[in-house]
């Protein structure tokens, strides 16, 4: 098995304007790991998450997944961005979930699950829909086939955003506070699914405010603030004693 980190992050950099949002972030994320990301809000967390698959281009720094840089190619000592049909391509093998489910409304379950394998990875229709049917019992919602999103709650409406992620067979998934919108009575069978995504060997970055999911599901934990990794290491480790006063600050008021 191939010890190469999937996610490297080195001095990765990202402004909005004059607001330097992420400050020289190094990390990285093994195959089969769980890296979950916490911090207070505008630390930078969901905007890393996002340059990671070039939904942000990153100002300074590199960050490859899986050996290949993110969004460019390197000739000699110089990089050189990537034609918008190379990047949707490499941006095929992450899978992102949102906050927000985002969901077509006018599309079925199903119909949301299968529009992409058979848009950008050209499989055949009876093949997308196998495989979405597959997934949508895997997520618990395989009496779901035919619901449109304004027949689902939240919680199921994320479920079905995980499984249309799947369906592209990601080596990376990628979520962006995957709970944060849900009732709170809805938010464990989404955990449920994470979890067992986890048990599967899926490589995952979550930003998440549920510590416990972090404690338990998690490899790693790392703690963000004004663009920069405050303090990173195991999950358990790190809830129960933070090295640095910035962490402990932010740990007092959420667990």
């Amino acid at each position: 098995m191939s010890t190469a980190p999937m996610v490297r992050a080195e001095q990765v950099r990202k402004s909005f304007g004059r607001l330097e949002v992420l400050r020289g972030i190094d990390l990285e994320v093994a195959p089969r790991e769980v890296m979950c990301l916490i911090g207070p809000s505008g630390s930078g967390k969901s905007t890393f998450l996002r340059c990671i698959n070039h939904l942000e281009k990153i100002d300074g720094g590199r960050l490859s997944v899986d050996g290949e840089l993110v969004g460019y190619r390197q000739s000699g000592d110089k990089l050189y961005e990537l034609r918008d049909a190379e990047v949707c391509h490499k941006r095929s093998e992450i899978g992102m979930v949102f906050q927000s489910f985002n969901l077509f409304p006018h599309m079925t379950a199903l119909e949301n699950i299968v529009l992409a394998p058979m848009r950008v990875k050209g499989d055949s229709k009876s093949v997308a829909v196998d495989r979405a049917k597959t997934l949508l019992a895997r997520v618990g919602l395989a009496d779901k086939v035919d619901a449109y999103p304004r027949q689902l709650s939240g919680g199921q409406c994320q479920r079905v955003a995980i499984a249309r992620a799947l369906a592209m067979q990601p080596k990376l998934m990628l979520f962006d506070e995957p709970t944060s919108a849900l009732d709170p009575e809805l938010v464990g069978d989404v955990l449920d699914v994470m979890r067992k995504l986890a048990e599967d060997g899926m490589t995952m970055v979550v930003v998440t405010h549920e510590m416990s999911f972090a404690r338990e599901v998690g490899d790693s934990l790392v703690f963000m603030d004004s663009g920069v990794v405050v303090e990173a290491g195991p999950p358990r480790e790190m809830l129960a004693n933070p090295k640095q006063e910035r962490t402990r600050t932010f740990l007092s008021k959420v667990l």
